[in-house]
């Protein structure tokens, strides 16, 4: 099992001038050490109108940034948002071809399509995101390996022309996906491409299921890349420290339920009677004698609670949804990952109101005396 790190770029208020300055360098002191203790990718989100939840609207300058002062960490979009409306998917394959270029190969190709909120901003209709997701992502991989390309398409249209630069692996870097739902976990099985998943909100149990639902989808893939990724991640809140008592102290705890609350109100939008956000998964899915609203409940359990303002983060840590403690504790936790199958497990440890020099402990910590038990 690989290590891997997750950024959002969190920076809770008050904001002064130099706020978003400081989140950006810690985070970079922070890569750099990941890659100096060994870790495998370092991935970053690409989000949109998250105030405190996440600065982070252009990864592929932070990533080209990040190639720069690291050697050998393998540089994650976690993820690209793929509907036309938020990249133009000539404008993607460039950019990522060329981040390959100055990173000498060390590109993971993460796609994804974002919430309602965000989609709503750059003028996307919910209902056409996963259509634009896929049809970017058959582009893509053709533009990297085809001179010249041309595609004609329900949404977007490319006359014959030579798309440069081309990536340095060959014949592309490796392609994945983002997951919430579980059709996106067998989607992205069909496509041929590694899977992006999360534990806030779903348990180890129910992560283990849809690995093995990906796992059956990935034996009918029709790849839309040259090549089959079929490796699993799964991100959790990870922070480290001496004691318990100390990582919780440190805000490990608020930092998960702080996540879960923002997860819940704004990006899956369940707190949105319309059926928008993450509802919309399951809004196709909904039968006369059970709404929506039921099928997500049924799904993600934690749901109910949160509607009551009830969930604490003893039933987060309880469920492994998150992980905050000392090394053996963490250790114990990680075991349960790594028995679900995934192949990468990524720790967001940059989150909340974690200060900066326990950020660096817990990756400190995590890199010294957790990860060499599973290598």
């Amino acid at each position: 099992m690989k290590f891997d790190l997750l950024y959002e770029l969190q920076m809770p208020k008050p904001h002064d001038e130099r706020s978003e300055w400081r989140c950006y360098h810690e985070a970079f002191e922070q890569i750099e050490l990941a890659d100096r203790l060994g870790y495998d990718t370092v991935w970053e989100v690409e989000h949109h109108f998250l105030t405190e939840f996440a600065h982070s609207s252009a990864p592929e300058v932070f990533l080209a940034a990040v190639s720069q002062r690291t050697k050998h960490i393998r540089i994650g979009h976690g993820v690209t948002l793929l509907p036309y409306k938020f990249n133009h998917p000539i404008r993607v394959a460039e950019r990522v071809a060329a981040l390959d270029i100055v990173s000498d190969g060390r590109v993971e190709f993460g796609t994804g399509r974002s919430s309602q909120f965000e989609q709503a901003g750059f003028e996307i209709d919910t209902a056409e995101s996963r259509e634009m997701w896929q049809e970017s992502l058959e582009m893509i991989p053709r533009m990297w390996t085809e001179s010249p390309f041309e595609y004609s398409g329900r949404y977007v249209k490319i006359p014959s022309r030579d798309i440069v630069p081309k990536p340095v692996q060959k014949p592309h870097p490796p392609i994945w996906a983002a997951a919430t739902s579980p059709q996106t976990w067998e989607l992205a099985g069909r496509n041929g491409i590694g899977i992006l998943g999360l534990t806030i909100f779903v348990s180890v149990k129910q992560l283990e299921e849809r690995v093995r639902a990906y796992r059956a989808a990935l034996k009918e893939a029709r790849p839309v890349g040259k090549f089959v990724n079929d490796k699993v991640g799964a991100f959790t809140i990870v922070h480290v420290a001496e004691t318990r008592e100390q990582a919780i102290a440190n805000g490990g705890a608020d930092a998960a339920i702080n996540y879960l609350l923002y997860a819940f109100r704004v990006l899956g939008g369940f707190a949105d009677p319309s059926g928008k956000g993450m509802q919309r998964e399951y809004a196709d899915l909904e039968i006369k004698s059970t709404p929506y609203r039921d099928l997500i409940s049924k799904e993600y359990p934690l749901i109910a609670k949160m509607q009551k303002g009830e969930c604490t983060f003893d039933e987060l840590d309880a469920e492994d949804m998150v992980i905050v403690g000392d090394v053996d504790h963490v250790i114990r936790k990680v075991e349960r990952y790594q028995q679900a199958g995934l192949d990468h497990f990524i720790a967001l440890t940059q989150a909340d109101r974690i200060p900066h020099a326990a950020v660096m402990k817990s990756i400190e910590l995590f890199g010294k005396h957790v990860m060499p038990r599973f290598r």
